[in-house]
Formats: C-alpha cells, sequence, structure tokens
C-alpha cells in the first residue's frame, strides 16, 4: 500500500524509540495497531457499501428489463387474442343458418329437466294429437 521495505520500518521504529521513549511506545505501538484496525474496518465497509450500491443497480436494470419484457408479452398476447377474436367473429357471420344470438331468457324446462323439442326428437316425452298431425 505505501511501500515500504523492512529496513525502511526499522529506521522508523528506532526513531520512535528515541523520541516517544521506552516506557511509552508499547502503549502508542497499541493505540496506533487499534487505529489501523479500525482504518481497515471502516474501508472494508466501505468497500462492501460500494459493491451492495452496484448490485443493487444492476438488480433494479434487471427488474426494468423484465418488467419491460413481461409488458411486451403481455401486450402481444392480447392484440393476439383481439385478432383471434375478430376472427372467429368474421366466421361466425359468415357462416350460412348461423343463429343470431338470443338476447331473451331461456325457455323454462319441463319437469323432467329437458326441453319439450328434446322430448320430442328422443321420444320419451308422449305425444299430444296436435304433435301427431305436424
Amino acid at each position: 500500500m505505501f511501500d515500504i521495505g523492512f529496513s525502511e520500518l526499522m529506521v522508523i521504529a528506532v526513531v520512535a524509540l528515541i523520541v516517544i521513549g521506552p516506557e511509552r511506545l508499547p502503549k502508542v505501538a497499541r493505540t496506533l495497531g487499534h487505529l489501523f484496525g479500525r482504518m481497515q474496518r471502516y474501508v472494508n465497509d466501505v468497500k462492501t457499501d460500494i459493491s451492495r450500491e452496484m448490485e443493487l443497480d444492476e438488480l433494479r436494470k434487471l427488474q426494468s428489463s423484465v418488467q419491460e419484457a413481461a409488458h411486451s408479452i403481455q401486450e402481444t398476447v392480447s392484440r393476439e387474442i383481439s385478432a383471434t377474436e375478430s376472427e372467429l367473429e368474421k366466421i361466425a357471420d359468415t357462416a350460412p343458418g348461423a343463429p343470431e344470438p338470443a338476447e331473451t331468457a331461456p325457455e323454462p324446462s319441463s319437469p323432467a329437466g329437458a326441453s319439450p323439442q328434446l322430448e320430442l326428437e328422443l321420444g320419451s316425452a308422449p305425444q299430444t294429437p296436435a304433435q301427431k298431425q305436424a
């Protein structure tokens, strides 16, 4: 980090021993060690925060791209559904004998649960004289 060799550290230690004195040198060295440890933890915390912010930014970009893709898929699906519905309506309109959509209520059913027309077709209901002539 500072490009300091072993010989330079020895010179600094000898100067510190002369300037500070042998009584206070251990206390000063301990204090410097604590300060150096705090500085390393602070630098590591800053690095961690920066990497978290970078990851968060990448996640935001990924989220926006996924949302755009989902929106695009939703638009495509709705467009295809509309096109299919219009094609089905055209086919229904052009079909021969296509019944008109009924807006009235359905006819009440017979007590047996089947419609009178169905009962006539199946032959399960007795025919009235008027029905026999028709």
